[in-house]
Formats: structure tokens, sequence, C-alpha cells
């Protein structure tokens, strides 16, 4: 995974096959992320080729320029109190031989928001949209044999536009390809998979083309597909005429006999080769990961994957890592997936909007079953809160203001660059559109149960919910025009309020939020409409809701991480929703949901003191053991192994059953003593997992592991630094808050900065930060340059530590 080669620039994220990555590779495709200016705040004549931009910053992409700050509550809680603004970004460069001959295309994976595009003072577009993929053509305005610069305007003026952190600027990847004349178009290859059974599997793939050259041309399509040890098993030719300037469609069929199910616990994949030629010469090629994998909804029945019913494990998070803001390297996201995967996590909901391109090749590889989502607002806006969720006058600010214009093109361009990916099984038209009176009213708010709504009752002045059900048959049509193998979804917040309406009559499945309580009665009334949980609460009842009803599929928490932005009032700023922190680091929630989830062994201990007038549902846990003598403690321990048996100092205080444990949670009352708490946990009378609590002494020293021994000289290359603030015997202090300077020397650098902490204000680009809970993550990159990393933590007080990685 380390050394993929990436080629993604068409969206179906391709990886070179070994033959043809050197000499027989036709399509040349490069990332184009490198010497950028920038600059920040608006300018006059900044797409002009002569305009002087010598003064500018240089930067690398992926950039985001608010995460750089200030924070200031003069922004928007909702968007993180960061600033928006305007942002120009300029790139000169020069063709090599070999492209000049070509057709250019330039694609940009995301840039929030507004972004206009020009090359060498040619007005190439505009996309308002900050999530979507787009490209343009730049070949009949370059220069063949001089310098061609790019001009980008990022228009994110209107800063309160979220209800998340959105970041600003060219925050995701960029690509340059050069194509022959005759060559497959972007998004241009639809792979399906008819039928799939264990014994046989059929695969339609159809190519659509386009005849740049002066004279009609005879194109020979060839398709291959290759298994995991590189054997071809199934390959397919067809010939197809394009006259000049037009396009042309192939459409291929093969069989696979024994095919390699995709699934989540086995994710495997093929390789999808697929070729032009034209008088036996190749004129574009490219490769692409698929996967044969048969799955169903049923109203009754609930989901099945290649025949198999399973529950979906889900969870939902935004696109941004706190340091690191929305501008989030492959890698960072690799280490969180895999922490999911750990939980017992089998389904993401890519909330609330396209993520970028890497994630859902990720999702393909490492088994996760995806829900790719398009909107949070459709013509209307969405309240927007600026002094705090829930605080003061909302704003109105949005993607809404685009909707009529734009969305059925974001929409189609979010499926064409992900519809060929196994892990997607579903696509959401939209998020809560249907929040009551956020804008849509009826008259049915003045009665019934509405757990979720804004103001009282019923709203006349408000756009009637009727245009729900309108506006989805709309989008649902746009999207069974590019794609029929797979349901069309929405996340309904009001469904008291859209019962009313033709809303979930359009949809393949109709997805609840936070409204378990409407399971049973709903799918009495409505037998045909196939019901989930599109997103939930972390609560023990929600998941039963779940597990004990067949006919619920899935269940989507809210969140798997805590994210940027939705913030409470100043000075919180991050939502704190997460079973993990903005560092990637698991709370004892995330204990909980494992014992739930995951089949593997574990055992987990978290403390609470006990207090006779404290609500036991609201007590504080953390995995510490430091208290005072005398103090009455609970122990709370989750498990899923049949047995678990606590020790404190070598003596135990009893073994356990789970089939007793109160909510899933075994307890203990403990007169505190320090030392060490230990818990065991036993399947079939055998002791298969423990954890270890210790009393700890004063911050001592620091002390950091790091993931990777050597790093790559690339400049794309994450390394992830876990640093300790520990005591005197190396464990880690919980309470510890000390403030920790990093430094660098050699061929890399710092790019993040990550405690966790909600509430802190100090510079994410600073190389100093307060730990949290005794724990601070560093993100280190290497750049174009081999030799050693020198990284240096030191803090006042506490022992220093040196680590070095060496980069080849």
């Amino acid at each position: 995974m380390k050394n993929r080669i990436l080629l993604n620039l068409i969206g179906l994220l391709l990886i070179c096959l070994p033959g043809y990555a050197t000499a027989q590779q036709v399509r040349k495709e490069v990332l184009f992320n490198d010497g950028w200016t920038f600059h920040k705040g608006d300018v006059a004549n900044g797409e002009t080729v002569d305009f002087d931009d010598n003064n500018w910053r240089k930067v690398d992409l992926p950039h985001d320029w608010s995460i750089e700050g200030p924070f200031s509550q003069e922004w928007a809680s909702g968007t993180g109190y960061l600033p928006g603004g305007i942002g120009w970004y300029r790139k000169t460069f020069e063709l090599t031989p070999d492209q000049r001959s070509k057709i250019l295309f330039l694609y940009f994976d995301g840039v929030y928001k507004n972004s206009e595009v020009w090359i060498n003072g040619h007005y190439l577009g505009k996309r308002p949209n900050g999530y979507t993929p787009f490209y343009y053509e730049l070949t009949q305005h370059l220069n063949k044999k001089g310098k061609n610069t790019i001009s980008v305007k990022v228009d994110h003026t209107k800063f309160a536009d979220s209800r998340w952190y959105p970041g600003s600027g060219i925050y995701r990847n960029v690509y340059l390809m050069a194509v022959e004349p005759v060559h497959i178009n972007v998004w241009g290859v639809t792979f399906t998979t008819p039928e799939v059974s264990k014994t046989n599997a059929s695969a339609q793939v159809v190519v659509s083309l386009t005849n740049k050259s002066k004279k009609a041309a005879e194109i020979e399509v060839r398709t291959e597909l290759r298994d995991k040890q590189g054997k071809t098993v199934a390959d397919s030719r067809q010939k197809v005429r394009a006259k000049a300037g037009k396009e042309a469609n192939a459409s291929l069929t093969f069989q696979v006999k024994n095919p390699e199910l995709w699934s989540v616990d086995a994710p495997d994949l093929y390789e999808l080769y697929v070729a032009s030629y034209v008088n036996g010469k190749k004129t574009d090629d490219y490769v692409e990961k698929v996967g044969f994998r048969s799955f169903s909804f049923d109203a009754d029945k609930g989901f099945f994957l290649n025949n198999e019913n399973i529950k979906l494990k889900g969870v939902c998070f935004h696109h941004d890592a706190g340091a690191l803001g929305a501008a989030v390297p492959e890698e960072v996201w690799v280490r969180r997936l895999t922490s999911l995967k750990e939980l017992g996590c089998n389904a993401i909901r890519m909330s609330h909007y396209p993520h970028q391109d890497y994630m859902y090749r990720l999702c393909d590889e490492m088994g996760f079953l995806v829900q790719d989502e398009a909107f949070d607002e459709w013509e209307a806006g969405k309240n927007k809160w600026i002094e705090g969720w829930n605080v003061g006058k909302p704003g109105n600010d949005g993607y809404h203001e685009h909707f009529a214009e734009w969305a059925e093109r974001d929409l189609r361009d979010m499926i064409l660059r992900n519809r060929n990916h196994a892990s997607i099984i579903m696509w959401s038209i939209g998020n809560e559109i249907d929040y009551p009176n956020d804008p849509y009213s009826h008259e049915v708010l003045n009665t019934g149960r509405n757990p979720q709504i804004y103001g009282k009752g019923y709203q006349p002045n408000n756009p009637a919910a009727s245009r729900l059900g309108e506006i989805a048959k709309q989008l649902v049509a746009v999207a069974k025009q590019y794609d029929t193998t797979r349901p069309i979804t929405a996340a309904l917040a009001g469904v008291v309020m859209s019962n009313y309406t033709t809303y979930p009559d359009e949809l393949d499945l109709v997805g609840y939020n936070y409204q378990e309580y409407r399971y049973g009665e709903d799918h009495a009334q409505y037998p045909a409409r196939i019901i989930y949980g599109s997103e939930n609460g972390k609560g023990l009842d929600a998941w039963l809701a779940v597990d004990t009803l067949e006919h619920i599929s899935a269940q989507f928490l809210w969140t798997a991480f805590d994210f940027m932005g939705e913030a409470r009032s100043w000075p919180v700023r991050s939502s704190g929703a997460g079973l993990l922190d903005l560092a990637g680091f698991p709370k004892p929630d995330y204990y909980f949901r494992q014992s739930l989830w995951s089949d593997k062994p574990m055992v987990y201990i978290a403390t609470s003191k006990m207090q006779q007038t404290e609500n036991e549902r609201n007590r504080p846990l953390a995995p510490v053991w430091n208290w005072t003598a005398g103090d009455k403690v609970k122990v709370s321990c989750f498990t899923n192994t049949e047995e678990a048996e606590l020790f404190l100092n070598g003596m135990s205080l009893g073994r356990k059953p789970y089939a007793e444990a109160k909510a899933r949670v075994l307890e203990w009352e403990v007169a505190y003593e320090p030392g060490e708490l230990l818990v065991k946990g036993y399947q079939d009378g055998k002791e298969v997992t423990q954890h270890l609590l210790r009393t700890t002494g004063a911050p001592y020293a620091i002390k950091a592991t790091v993931d990777k021994r050597l790093l790559k000289a690339d400049k794309k290359e994450v390394a992830h630094l876990v640093i300790d603030v520990v005591d005197n015997q190396s464990n880690t202090v919980y309470n510890a808050e000390n403030e920790i300077t990093v430094t660098i020397e050699g061929p890399g650098k710092l790019i993040g900065l990550e405690s966790g902490s909600l509430i802190s204000h100090e510079d994410y680009k600073a190389n100093k930060r307060k730990a949290l809970r005794g724990k601070l993550l560093a993100y280190l990159q290497a750049e174009q340059k081999k030799g050693e990393v020198k990284v240096t933590l030191h803090s006042p007080g506490l022992q220093p530590q040196t680590i070095v990685i060496p980069v080849q």
C-alpha cells in the first residue's frame, strides 16, 4: 500500500501494472501538486500571464489555508471559528517533448470553493461546489515549446456557509493527463457485474472514447481481467468506428469461473486493463481495481452480501483530520481506517459530500461497504450556526445558492467518478433535507412526536414539505441515468413529516436519522419500505434496535472521529462526537463499541469516582488508576469474552460472567489503593486477553514511537509520531498537559501537531503544542531528498527524546 503508484486522474484511482508502467504506458498521468505559488486575498489581473507572483508564498498541494488560522470568535462556530476569504494559486510549467502532440487535461479532485481556472489567460470555467471533482482540457491554449501559466481563484468569502469545517483552497490532489487524440474519456469506463455467484460471474465493460483526430478511425478496444497473481482470467475485444471529432462507445463482456468474491472480510480485487488501438497502435490504456460481489436489501430480512445476511456496523465521518484541516495525506486515512477495522466497523457513510478520491480505493482494498452522499441541502438553505450550535441567529449561506444550476451535474460527476468501486453499495441524494422547519415545514408538525425540530410547530412561511418528493424524483432520475446497479437513498431527519409527502416513495432505501422508535411502527405501516439507520447515536438502545430487528440492516454512528466545526459556543471550536479524537486516539466509547461489534477477544477497563448523587449515565470514564486513598471507585469493563476477572495488586476482586452484565458493561465497586488494576478476559475458561491500568507518578520524560522505520524521498509519504508524557516508570501520565516542542533537522518537515483538544486555539502550524491526556500526535513528511530526519522532542522539566528516521 505504501509503495502504490497513484494514477487516479480520472477518478477511477488507477494503478499501473508492472508490464505497463514504463515504455508501454501510453496514457501519461502525473500528480500536479508541486511548485505552486499562493496569495491569500484578492488581486487584480491574477489570471494574466505577465502577472508578477514572485512575492507570493510557495506551496505544494493539497493546501488548506483556513487551517492556518488564526482561530477567532469573529468567524463561525459551524466552520470551526476559522477564516474563509479569497485565495489565488498560480503555477508555471513547460510541456515535455512527449506531451506536445497530446491532448492535455487538468483534473482537480476538489477545490473549496467557487474555483475559477485560467490557462495562459484563457478562462476555462468555474465550479461552485467545493467537493466535486472536475477537469478542463488545456490543449488549444497551450504554448507547445514555452512556458504555460495556470491561475486559480478560490472564493470562500461566505465563510459561514457550512455546518462543519469545509477548508479553503486547492485542498485535494491535482493531476495532469496527456492522451493521444484517440483516447478513452475521463470517467469513460463502466464496469458492471450482471451475474455473480461462487461458481461464475459475468462482467460488462462499457468504454466511452473520443476521436479528436482529423479523420475517422476504426478503434479496437481490448480488455483484460487479471487476478491478484497477475494472471489473465478473462479478456474481450471489440471494434468501433468514430468519426473525426466524435465519440463512440464499445460494450464488451466476459465470464469468470469461480471468481474470488469481494467481501468485508476478504476484499479480493481484480485488475481491469482497458486499451484502445488504431491500426494496431495503442492509443490509450489504463488499469483499474474492480471486484465481484452481489448485494441486496430486503424490506423484511435486511442486507445480504454474496447471499449472506449481515448487519452494517457503520460510522459517519467528515473529511478533515484536525491539525491538517481538509488537506489530508492518504496515509493519515490509512491509519484512521485501520482503527475502524480494529473496532469491528464494516461500513462507512461519506457524510455529507463526495470525499477524497483515494478514500474509495482504500475502502475497496480494506473491505468497507460505502454509502456515497451528494448533498446536505437542496434548493433552500439550512441554518448555519455562527455563535454556537443552536445559539443566536443562524446564517443561511450555502450550496443551495447553486443547486438549481449545478445539482444534476454535481450528482452525475460523483457517480461517474466512483461507480466502479466494489465498496459502494448505495448513492445518497441528501442528508436531513427534511429536517423539520430547517427549512421545510408541514401541518403535521403541530402534532405527534418530533424528536428533531427547529422552532415550534408548523411554519406556514417556510417552503412546503411537498417539494421534497418533487426534487427527490428529479435527483433519483439523474442518478439512475448513470448507474442502475445500486439503490438510491437519503438520510431523513423528519420522517414524521416526510411520510406525508412522496419523498420516501421516490427512494429505494429510506434512511432514518435518530428515529429508532419509528422502526417497528413504520415497518408495519409501510411494509414494502426498506428502512435502515442512516445516522445514529452511540447508546446501546440504538444498536439493539439494529441487532434485534431482522428488517433493520444498518447503523451509522455519528461519528467515527471528532471533527472541526459544528462547534458549541466559543472557545469550543470542534465537535467531540467521535469514538476517536482529532488525533485518532480512541476514547472509552471506542472500546465499548468494539465490545459490541468485534469478534476478536477484547477487554478494557475505565474508572470513575462514585458519588451518591451522580447520574450514572453521565458518569465520565477514564482509563486511569490515580485517585485519593479511601475513594470509592467504580470500575467499568467492556468486553466480548464470556467472563472477566478484576485484580487489584494481584488480588482477585471477583470473576463475572458477561451474561450478567448490566447494559453490556461489567462493573466492580473498588476501594482505591495505588498500584496495578488488571482485568483478564476468559473464553472457554482460558485467558484470552487482558488490560492493565497503573497508578502513575509525576511527568518525567517524553516517550515517542513512530510507525515507520524509513521514509521515501517523495514529498508524499507521512509518518505518525505518537508522543507520550510518561513518569519515571514509562507509564503515560493521563492528566499531563506539558507543552512539547518538536524540532526537525534533515530532509523532512513537520506538517501538523494534534492533541485532540476541542478548545485549544494554539497555532496549528507551530512546532509546539500542549499535550492532552498525556498524548500528542506529530505528522512528519519526507522531502524529495535522501538523508536522515532527526526529530528532537523537548519540554521544560521533562527528559527529551530524539528519533532518527532514514529517508531513501
